[in-house]
C-alpha cells in the first residue's frame, strides 16, 4: 500500500518519445514488475510478481490527478514504479483518467501480462501503448530483462500477436539495446517487427543512471540520488542510428531514437 507522502500523480516528464507527458504510477511507493532489467531506472525491483492486485484505489489517483488541472500536457502516461498492467484497476483508472483530462492516455508496458484476454481488453482502452521488447532469444530475455521464473518470451510474443490485431489505437516497440545487435540478431529483429507492423518502433540506450535503492523520484527524469548509482555503457550514437535507418528501410515503419535532436531523430515518410 502507498504511505501518506506518496502522490500516484508525478511529473510532467519531458519524454523523446511522448512530448510532455503526465505521470500515474499505479504500483506505488514498493517497485513491483515481472522483470528486474539490468538497465531499470528504478534500481533493482523491490517486489517481483506477475500477480494482479489493485495498488492504490482508482478514486485516489482521480484525486491525485484533480491536483494538477487543468493538464497542461501532450499525453497522460501509466509507467511508475513497475509494470502498470499488474494493476487490478487498470482499465477503470484507463476509463476515468480519459474522461476527466481529455488527453491521450498511454501505457508502458513490458509485455508479460498480454496472454490475459481480459488484461488486453482493458488495455485497449489506452489511446497508446508502448511495449518493451529487449530480445528475441530467450537467453536475450533471461540475461536482460531477467522476468520472474513462470515468463516465457514465445508467450510475451502470442499475447503480443493477439493484442495487435484487435487493438485500434497507436502501438509501439520499445528495444533497450545494451549492446550493438549483430547482423543476424538484426535480421531476426526486423523479421519480426515486419510481421507484428506496431505503428512505431523506439529505439534507446541507457543513458540514465541506475540507483542501488528504489527512489520514488527516480520516476520523473531528473532527481537528485540518494544511494550509490551504476552507469551502463550506452550503444554508440552512430550505431543507434543505422540500426533505425535499416528497420526504416527495411520495414517503412516509423523508428524514433534519443539521438542528434532534442525531440528525438524520427525516421518515416515525411
Amino acid at each position: 500500500m502507498a504511505t501518506s507522502c506518496f502522490t500516484s500523480v508525478y511529473g510532467p516528464v519531458k519524454s523523446w518519445r511522448f512530448g510532455r507527458s503526465l505521470g500515474i504510477d499505479p504500483i506505488g511507493d514498493v517497485s513491483t514488475c515481472s522483470f528486474n532489467c539490468v538497465y531499470c531506472q528504478l534500481g533493482t525491483i523491490e517486489f517481483k510478481s506477475r500477480e494482479r492486485m489493485i495498488f492504490i484505489p482508482t478514486t485516489q489517483i482521480v484525486q491525485d490527478l484533480q491536483a494538477f488541472d487543468p493538464w497542461d500536457v501532450d499525453v497522460v502516461t501509466l509507467s511508475g514504479s513497475g509494470e502498470p498492467t499488474l494493476a487490478l484497476n487498470l482499465g477503470e483508472i484507463l476509463a476515468q483518467t480519459k474522461a476527466l483530462t481529455q488527453r491521450p492516455v498511454a501505457v508502458l508496458t513490458n509485455g508479460t501480462l498480454l496472454p490475459d484476454p481480459g488484461l488486453r481488453r482493458e488495455l485497449a482502452i489506452a489511446d497508446r501503448v508502448a511495449v518493451k521488447i529487449d530480445a528475441i532469444s530467450s537467453e536475450q530475455l533471461r540475461r536482460i530483462n531477467r522476468p520472474v521464473e513462470t515468463i516465457e518470451l514465445l508467450d510475451i510474443w502470442a499475447g503480443l500477436e493477439e493484442f495487435r490485431e484487435q487493438y485500434q489505437g497507436h502501438l509501439a516497440i520499445q528495444t533497450m539495446l545494451l549492446t550493438s545487435w549483430s547482423e543476424h540478431e538484426q535480421a531476426n529483429y526486423i523479421a519480426l517487427m515486419r510481421e507484428l507492423a506496431p505503428d512505431e518502433i523506439q529505439l534507446n540506450t541507457p543513458t540514465r543512471p541506475r540507483p542501488a535503492t528504489y527512489q520514488t523520484e527516480a520516476r520523473g527524469n531528473d532527481y537528485a540520488a540518494t544511494s550509490p548509482i551504476q552507469f551502463l555503457k550506452p550503444v554508440d550514437a552512430k550505431a543507434l542510428q543505422e540500426f533505425a535507418q535499416h528497420i526504416w528501410q527495411a520495414t517503412q515503419i516509423p523508428v524514433r531514437h534519443p539521438f542528434h535532436h532534442p525531440e528525438g531523430a524520427f525516421y518515416d515518410k515525411a
